[in-house]
């Protein structure tokens, strides 16, 4: 069965109602992504940075996912299909893909900031005062600005074994994020789906100039024909 490596940013859920920093200049959701998103940020406000997740989390709540989540979903009928997101949350997951990699974390889960491996589900406010049991605060089990990124050793582990890569709705900006086209196998087809696509000088390259709704559904369709002849 062929592996189709999925590559996702924050354009797989803008569709959702989900934005993206990005979309205004540095701001996310009108805050200065240094105050709100770094370890120094919250060394220094805790209860701003806990407010301004709070409210993330409390959109999520209310988000759904899209026809491009959905979309997705149905590859893995034909297909293995492993999902690596940049996504923060848990769309993909609610549309029923069954294989997804959080490279910069999850909302719905927070972490004590003793020990980075006591993860817990959280879908309420994280407020000052919650601690894990051996008494310390916890944080989003998010991966700030300036942080190692944990998942990035196994994600290039994946892209190495890909014979399909689909890129969805990300800059190709972020990294290490944005590396993990250079560890996909030489040669193999790779898909580009944004409205803003920012590649576009590879021989294998194959761009879908829409936003996920559509284009998912057109690089779908155009796999069904192949596999029907």
């Amino acid at each position: 069965m062929k592996h189709f490596v999925v590559l996702t940013g924050a354009g797989m859920s803008a569709e959702s109602g989900l934005k993206t920093f990005r979309e205004a200049g540095g701001l996310w959701e009108g805050h200065d992504v240094n105050k709100v998103a770094t370890p120094e940020a919250f060394n220094t406000n805790p209860a701003l940075v806990l407010d301004f997740y709070n409210q993330r989390r409390r959109q999520l709540l209310e988000a759904k996912p899209n026809p491009g989540h959905f979309d997705l979903v149905k590859f893995e009928k034909d297909f293995k299909v492993t999902i690596i997101t940049q996504n923060i949350d848990d769309l993909h997951e609610r549309s029923g893909s069954t294989n997804v990699m959080h490279l910069h974390g999850e909302l719905f889960k927070v972490r004590s900031t003793f020990n980075e491996t006591d993860i817990i589900p959280w879908r309420t406010d994280l407020l000052i005062g919650n601690t894990c049991k051996m008494g310390y605060q916890l944080r989003p089990h998010i991966v700030w600005f300036g942080e190692p990124v944990p998942m990035m050793e196994k994600a290039i582990e994946v892209c190495m074994l890909a014979d399909y890569l689909i890129i969805i709705g990300t800059s190709m900006q972020v990294y290490p994020a944005a590396s993990l086209i250079h560890y996909v196998p030489l040669g193999i087809p790779i898909y580009f789906i944004d409205p803003n696509p920012s590649l576009n000088s590879k021989d294998n390259l194959t761009v879908i100039a829409e936003p996920a709704t559509i284009g998912v559904k057109i690089l779908l369709d155009s796999f069904k024909k192949i596999e029907s002849k």
